[in-house]
């Protein structure tokens, strides 16, 4: 075996290479380890969305995107409501004046948020494109939020 001497100003340290292999694969080893555990931790530790968040990003959303003037002397005919959930997304309604949906199916892991526009009367349903629900929540000034993705 080949022994190495290493000497850093201090006293002179004698190692054979089969020790400094064996530490070089502790320490990658305890490096990978709390890479892996640092990793598990944030996404352990990142909420999930919430019921209550969906709606109030969906809502930020639908207040910058549409124009609620028409709602302001009957606030009935325009709405976001919750609707059904299941183990992956909520869907949150849009329902415009006009009698128009937009069903906003929110991820609950990621707050990927998928538009389908439906106008019922005419049995016409469209994929309307993405937005990030993030987006949303955290300026709620309508007009400084984001344009929806296609």
């Amino acid at each position: 075996m080949k022994k190495i001497i290493i000497i850093d100003g201090g006293p002179r340290k004698t190692f054979n290479t089969a020790s400094m292999l064996t530490m070089k694969h502790i320490a990658l080893s305890l490096c990978l380890s709390l890479s892996f555990f640092c990793s598990c931790h944030s996404n352990a530790t990142k909420s999930d969305i919430t019921e209550d968040l969906a709606l109030k990003g969906v809502s930020n959303y639908c207040h910058s995107a549409y124009d609620w003037s028409i709602a302001e002397n009957n606030p009935s005919i325009m709405n976001v409501t919750m609707g059904e959930a299941s183990e992956t997304e909520y869907q949150v309604i849009f329902r415009s004046y006009t009698g128009a949906l937009v069903y906003f199916y929110v991820d609950k892991k990621s707050g990927t948020t998928r538009m389908v526009e439906c106008v019922p009367n005419l049995g016409i349903e469209n994929e309307a494109g993405t937005i990030e629900l993030s987006d949303y929540l955290e300026n709620t000034d309508a007009k400084n939020l984001p344009t929806q993705n296609n």
